[in-house]
């Protein structure tokens, strides 16, 4: 285990283990989740301690260390690394409930691991020590790697989340996706299920506080805002995957002959130097967006449930924005890589699969995201659904 919160140890962590993800990357996708060896290195190194406070028995990193770590790896698999960077932060979340749940899930310095599909696609009833839950819950990722489930229901109007050992859920594998396939994100099913009060705490409290658990992590980042770290941690492996995109498209066009020529190096087309440029524009600027939420973040983070409106809009937008110009990069490298780019045996079709499938998640939906920011910004107050 690394012992340390050090950015510069997890950045160093983070593109050796990269490099590892991608050698395993058609294996993971074959499998349909990240490979054993993958989450055991994780774990030995303390990856899923990172994000969660000392005082939780984790690293207590800052955010921006812990999101620029998820971006490195997904370098290499984006799909593996949005798997693992959720885990991590989900131990984060389970920091938020009682002390005596946090008795169970941090015991013998081990971190949870817990999918989280927050879509409040249950049903709650409140009965003698506890509630009574049914539902049925997609986009659990991370499911095959987990002990525990922290699931969403309605309790009549009011969300109340539900936190359930792994082995009292149903686990339907439905996982058979084009993109992100590594994600291994089933659906989980349960139903009369009696939970006890301790492991449950509303939706209310979650978002807004007062949070039980935080006088067990006061002065960490336990407390700060949930909606922006989300959007923040799921735009983190488009990020990186136009990244790893970009490194792998340099390196083909270095290398790549074109066809029906008496050998013209790709290298040496204007039209590659166009589309190479090009990439490199947007992957660029979606750094310097992604960059530039994670450090507002940063800032405004402490304030918790008082953060503002504005703040809490602009990273939603500039969430959306990071995996657009993302997408936009990834779309311009595969379209002008070449036939051959589509073998199952190139990473850029499998990076240009995942990005489509990212964008396409709710938070990432430009038009919504952009109408959000100009309501936002013109004074209208947000809507629960803005998912803020």
């Amino acid at each position: 285990m690394l012992h340390s919160n050090d950015a510069t140890v997890w950045n160093g962590w983070a593109d050796a283990a990269s490099l590892r993800l991608a050698e395993r990357a058609p294996e993971a996708e074959a499998l349909r989740s990240v490979p054993e060896a993958t989450v055991r290195e994780a774990a030995e190194a303390g990856y899923f301690h990172l994000l969660a406070p000392t005082t939780a028995g984790g690293a207590g990193a800052s955010m921006a260390t812990f999101l620029e770590v998820g971006r490195r790896l997904a370098r290499g698999c984006p799909s593996s690394a949005w798997t693992l960077s959720f885990l991590a932060m989900h131990a984060w979340l389970l920091c938020r409930f009682g002390p005596e749940l946090q008795a169970e899930l941090f015991r013998d310095g081990a971190m949870p691991l817990a999918p989280a599909p927050l879509a409040p696609t249950g049903r709650a009833e409140a009965v003698e020590g506890g509630y009574r839950i049914s539902g049925r819950w997609e986009w659990a990722t991370g499911v095959n790697h987990s002990d525990w489930v922290m699931v969403n229901a309605m309790e009549g109007m009011m969300p109340r989340f539900c936190v359930l050992p792994l082995s009292e859920v149903v686990v339907e594998d439905v996982w058979r996706t084009a993109g992100m396939a590594a994600t291994g994100s089933n659906t989980v099913t349960a139903t009369d299920l009696f939970v006890p009060a301790h492991r449950t705490l509303s939706g209310l409290q979650m978002k807004f506080g007062p949070m039980p658990g935080l006088a067990l992590h006061p002065g960490t980042s336990v407390g700060w805002a949930m909606s922006p770290a989300l959007a923040l941690v799921a735009a983190a492996p488009a990020l990186g995957a136009a990244e790893g995109a970009l490194a792998v498209f340099t390196a083909r066009m270095k290398a790549k002959t074109q066809a029906y020529t008496a050998g013209a190096k790709q290298s040496d087309a204007p039209a590659t130097h166009l589309r190479l440029g090009e990439a490199m524009a947007s992957v660029r600027a979606a750094a310097l967006v992604w960059e530039d939420a994670v450090a507002l973040y940063e800032r405004e983070g402490p304030a918790g449930a008082a953060i503002s409106v504005d703040t809490l809009a602009a990273v939603r937008l500039a969430a959306a924005h990071t995996v657009r110009l993302a997408g936009q990069a990834v779309d311009t490298m595969c379209a002008a890589a070449g036939a051959s780019s589509g073998f199952l045996t190139s990473p850029l079709q499998r990076h240009l699969r995942d990005v489509q499938m990212i964008r396409g998640h709710v938070v990432f939906d430009w038009d919504r995201a952009t109408q959000i920011g100009g309501r936002v910004a013109l004074g209208f107050e947000p809507a629960p659904a803005d998912l803020l």
